[in-house]
């Protein structure tokens, strides 16, 4: 049969085809047809060729990119899926083709190809393969070891923990499974939402993927085929958070010229030996290009330095180890009827790690950790290690634990879980044990319960800024403020003024830490390349940490009783605030400037379940948050719920492409439909 494409009442494409290749075609189409700016975007970031149309702002991408080898590695990942697995590679280039087929299309709706003079180009069988590098590569948080590499250096090996929360650029998520103990249809619910940086288009499709062999509606990556995080199938449904484990290293290398031009790298066992070495031209519009020299080793691609600088490094991380990036699980995943089939999929999962839970209609339920986390030292987890000494190397993979449902209940929040032996930094518990106290209520629960909770916005962190304030001395003004935050009920609603005053107080307790001569060390960011500088700036640094540097035992000379006193009296001598929400404002990235929008006034915080992640010390805005939020009901599929920050359409102006945004903000969710009946069908893709 034809494929054909169906939409609900939202612009979601459901998809309806006589086999999985026709389907992969279809989605691949109407990906195109609905993201065609978004989908060459990133096959472009991909491919380190942005800059190309982008601009200047794009070139410390591009170069990063081509130095890790993205695109060879995605070339590398399809060429081994092509051996071990045609069927998977056939169904991948279904969907690639279905993309080339739907591009023109597409662009003619999107503004942006004609602003930037950008064709569409064509994409490769391992294109999605470099779409998902992309999105991931800096998702396990690789840069932090270079945070600690200077804490060290200034401070010592002792004040790495007072950081021990990974900075800006790591996303998490919050999931929950409850069994059908605790449930009033006697089925189990799983819920949440990943907290990513929200994009424009989102990073999340809301799509229906319908064959004989499989019925699945969930949230698919745009440019990936299938459906790999979020998924329900009727009988079936999974959902992930990130497991905050650490499976990339850093080498510092030693590279030397040659007379002949070439390369050499210094190995364990003490002979040079020869390094890939070429140049690339990285294209800028309205700019002279950029040559970018890039240089591979034994243990990876070298992404800092390269011969002749003063320090280099490598980085090693599974896909350019293995050539699998774990496509292999996608196929299964969709074809899935019981957790079996979902844990037996998920053991293929290369990156990014996750956590996994996961029931089934016949009360069955999964609590797991997935992906390849590399045998190797301690120290190559938490540190820059050198190339040139043994006992640095990969010698196997982690058998990937799996965890408890604990009276009905499994909660995950990037919180020390199953996960903890294979990870280094941890998210704070804070939103893991308000999830579990608002699900632990003892009375049984419903889908329509789940939407409270994600919209929660008690702020379990506030404790080690507030506590210490009943026993300072301070004047009037400043006695009264605390006053006021001691009577507060320690919820980041976007109308509490009180909420506003905390911002304010935090915001001067961060920026005096960062400030004090103690971390004064750490202020100025060591000359690397710019794609790691969010991880190497100090105030974000320490507004993530807070709360370990106002507990921590060892103080590091830092007077905390003074900086609080000083915080708060600079607060109380300040005008006013508002509300929280008037500074607290979705701020989303999107490639490409536009015409701007009044973006609106969000509840919410970094340490609430309702993750609206603001940088303490330098802006309340937010560009990271809930991607999408879901829930997968088991009982009925169609009582199940889902949305997204915008809408299904990624051109700007349509009718679905900012439609959920008031769904989104009042933390409302949109229907699952599926009975076809009640969809309208569009067209049929041929």
């Amino acid at each position: 049969m034809t494929a054909e494409i169906y939409r609900d009442s939202w612009g979601i494409p459901h998809l309806r085809a006589g086999d999985a290749l026709e389907l992969a075609h279809a989605q691949g189409r109407v990906t195109a047809r609905d993201r065609a700016w978004q989908l060459e975007v990133e096959r472009h970031r991909s491919r380190g060729t942005s800059a190309a149309f982008l601009g200047a702002g794009s070139v410390d991408w591009d170069r990063f990119a081509r130095r890790a080898r993205l695109d060879d590695t995605a070339r590398r990942c399809f060429a081994s899926l092509e051996k071990d697995d045609p069927e998977t590679a056939a169904w991948v280039l279904a969907y690639v083709d279905g993309v080339n087929a739907g591009l023109a299309e597409g662009a003619a709706r999107a503004p942006e190809f004609a602003r930037t003079g950008l064709a569409p180009g064509r994409w490769e069988p391992w294109s999605p393969m470099g779409v998902w590098l992309g999105a991931h590569i800096l998702f396990a948080g690789f840069p932090a070891k270079l945070w600690r590499e200077e804490v060290v250096r200034h401070l010592g090996a002792d004040a790495v923990g007072l950081f021990a929360m990974d900075g800006p650029g790591t996303a998490g998520s919050n999931g929950w499974l409850v069994s059908g103990e605790r449930t009033a249809t006697g089925k189990a619910l799983i819920a949440g939402d990943p907290h990513r940086f929200i994009e424009e288009p989102g990073v999340y499709q809301q799509i229906r993927l319908s064959c004989p062999e499989f019925d699945v509606v969930g949230l698919a990556v745009p440019g990936v085929p299938g459906i790999a995080h979020f998924a329900h199938t009727g009988t079936v449904a999974w959902a992930i958070t990130n497991a905050m484990a650490d499976y990339q290293d850093l080498y510092r290398e030693r590279l030397r010229h040659r007379d002949d031009g070439t390369v050499e790298a210094l190995d364990p066992d003490g002979v040079w030996r020869a390094a890939a070495r070429h140049t690339e031209r990285v294209e800028v519009a309205g700019a002279e290009p950029v040559e970018v020299e890039v240089t591979e080793t034994a243990r990876g691609p070298v992404v800092i330095g390269g011969a002749g600088a003063e320090e280099s490094v490598s980085l090693r991380y599974p896909p350019r180890v293995t050539g699998d990036l774990g496509f292999g699980a996608l196929l299964p995943l969709l074809r899935a009827r019981r957790v079996a089939d979902v844990d037996r999929a998920f053991d293929a999962w290369a990156e990014p790690v996750n956590v996994v839970q996961a029931a089934d209609t016949e009360g069955g339920l999964l609590h797991r950790v997935a992906g390849r986390v590399p045998v190797r030292a301690e120290a190559n987890r938490v540190r820059v290690v050198p190339a040139w000494e043994p006992g640095h190397e990969w010698t196997g993979r982690h058998e990937t634990p799996y965890g408890p449902v604990e009276d009905g209940l499994a909660v995950m929040a990037n919180q020390r879980g199953p996960a903890a032996p294979l990870g280094v930094e941890f998210a704070p518990p804070h939103r893991a044990e308000r999830i579990r106290r608002l699900l632990d209520t003892g009375r049984t629960l419903s889908a329509s319960d789940m939407p409270a909770i994600h919209m929660d916005t008690y702020l379990g962190s506030a404790a080690a800024l507030l506590d210490p304030l009943a026993a300072l001395e301070l004047s009037g003004p400043a006695a009264r403020l605390r006053d006021q935050l001691l009577g507060w009920d320690r919820h980041m609603d976007a109308d509490s003024g009180t909420a506003a005053v905390y911002a304010r107080v935090r915001d001067a307790a961060v920026r005096r830490l960062a400030a004090h001569p103690a971390l004064a060390a750490l202020a100025e960011p060591p000359a690397l390349p710019a794609v790691f500088l969010p991880w190497l700036a100090l105030t974000p640094r320490v507004a993530f940490a807070l709360e370990n540097l106002l507990t921590a035992g060892e103080r590091y000379g830092i007077d905390r009783d003074a900086v609080l006193r000083e915080a708060v009296e600079e607060a109380a001598a300040g005008p006013v605030p508002g509300t929280w929400g008037d500074t607290h404002r979705l701020a989303p990235w999107r490639a490409l400037d536009g015409a701007p929008y009044d973006e609106p006034a969000l509840s919410g915080d970094n340490d609430c379940v309702l993750s609206t992640s603001s940088l303490p010390g330098l802006t309340d805005l937010s560009a990271r948050g809930p991607a999408a939020r879901y829930v997968w009901d088991l009982a009925d599929r169609d009582d199940s719920r889902w949305v997204v920050p915008f809408g299904a359409d990624g051109v700007p102006g349509e009718a679905h492409h900012r439609d959920q945004l008031p769904l989104w903000l009042r933390g409302d969710l949109a229907p699952v439909t599926t009975d076809w009946n009640a969809l309208t069908k569009e067209s049929d893709d041929d």
